[in-house]
């Protein structure tokens, strides 16, 4: 059975960080596109970056480019480092494992398909 469980996410003022956490198990970890998607209250969920199977490349939505950082370790655990944070940046976030393309594709991976597990999700709030 393959959990993605995430963590860290909490409440920040505007311009602090935050970093969230996924731990899967179940899944051929080192083998899967990993992504974060998010959503805020009353919108569509959106993507937020996506790294490679083996964490030597990352893509990111333009909205949070520079300011996260998406990696991952060989213990099944990807993680999203967020800095200088905005109320905007106000959403549930999701891990997600993308089950239809290893290869990391901006094209594909951004778009929110092909992901086929995706866990519980953690709520992020920026006040301020």
């Amino acid at each position: 059975q393959v959990r993605l469980v995430e963590s860290g996410g909490g409440l920040v003022q505007a311009g602090g960080s935050l970093s969230l956490s996924c731990a899967a198990s179940g899944l051929a970890f080192s083998s899967y596109v990993m992504a974060w998607f998010r959503q805020a209250p009353g919108k569509d969920r959106e993507f937020v970056a996506a790294i490679s199977d083996i964490g030597d490349r990352t893509i990111y939505a333009h909205s949070v480019e520079g300011r996260f950082t998406a990696s991952r370790d060989d213990k099944n655990t990807v993680y999203l480092r967020m800095t200088t944070l905005k109320p905007e940046d106000t959403a549930v976030y999701y891990c997600a494992a993308c089950t239809t393309l290893q290869y990391l594709t901006a094209s594909y991976h951004s778009s929110g398909g092909g992901y086929g597990y995706w866990g519980q999700g953690t709520r992020v709030t920026v006040s301020s």
